[in-house]
């Protein structure tokens, strides 16, 4: 269940309780399936200064992105009618899916399911129990994160190095003539990478480039990124193998490629 925002400037959560909602206010799709900790986390963001819609399911949820993509999504891992990450798929599959920043709220705290989250593309993952503040704070960072990198006014495209040519207008990356679908730090990362090929740059160094250094982010989280960057780039041309690994010192993109003719 999801009660969508009246348009009159009231909204209605999943148990009734009817809100004011300033329609400049932005936008954040919470989808909880526990009515406590979706209560606490609407009391949160409301008073601070957003939008809170809240959904209960993921179908709910599906549609409630559909109708009007929202500024941020908080995303359950565990919610009655699918799994969250499957739900984060099918969220990426829609229109401004890509472009929307998603983060994980979740009672599971093991590493691997962070790193799972982060191999997906997820933005953030907040650990349950957490505070209200910190939840708060790092929607407020990653939106931050968002709004910095946002599209460049220039629309030339550049071909940076064969065969990876980078659209900064658009914020699209072409690896030999096909359009990569990348999440927003996957493009950023990608790009750093392409801006200056042959370069070495540390795990440290594309947090604080990439992330901008604003985040609790850890040296996983790049592994992650460039994990499934290669696993897209593979897809297109395998065997290619253009982001590098340089042991004990970071990731740089390759200076010798493929002709690729028949990619």
């Amino acid at each position: 269940m999801c009660r969508y925002p009246c348009p009159a400037g009231e909204g209605v959560n999943p148990e009734g309780r009817r809100y004011h909602r300033d329609m400049h206010k932005p936008r954040i799709l919470l989808v909880e399936d526990e009515s406590g900790i979706a209560d606490t986390v609407h009391y949160a963001l409301a008073s601070d200064g957003f939008a809170p819609q809240w959904c209960n399911t993921a179908q709910a949820a599906l549609a409630a992105f559909a109708q009007q993509p929202p500024a941020l999504v908080l995303l359950d891992v565990g919610l009655p009618d699918l799994n969250g990450f499957e739900l984060f798929k099918q969220l990426q599959a829609l229109p401004h899916g890509p472009r929307t920043p998603m983060l994980f709220l979740t009672a599971r705290s093991d590493e691997i399911d962070r790193v799972v989250g982060l191999e997906l593309g997820a933005d953030d993952y907040i650990a349950k129990p957490f505070s209200p503040r910190e939840l708060v704070a790092r929607v407020r960072g990653v939106l931050r994160r968002t709004a910095r990198s946002g599209p460049a006014p220039a629309a030339v495209i550049t071909e940076i190095t064969c065969p990876l040519q980078l659209d900064e207008a658009r914020r699209q990356i072409r690896y030999y003539g096909r359009l990569l679908e990348l999440s927003r730090y996957e493009y950023g990362l990608l790009r750093l990478l392409v801006l200056r090929p042959g370069r070495v740059f540390s795990r440290d160094e594309l947090l604080a480039q990439v992330w901008d250094g604003d985040s609790d982010s850890f040296d996983r989280t790049v592994d992650a990124h460039v994990k499934t960057l290669r696993a897209k780039l593979n897809a297109i041309a395998p065997g290619a193998e253009p982001i590098r690994t340089s042991r004990g010192a970071g990731y740089a993109l390759g200076e010798e490629w493929p002709l690729g003719n028949d990619r």
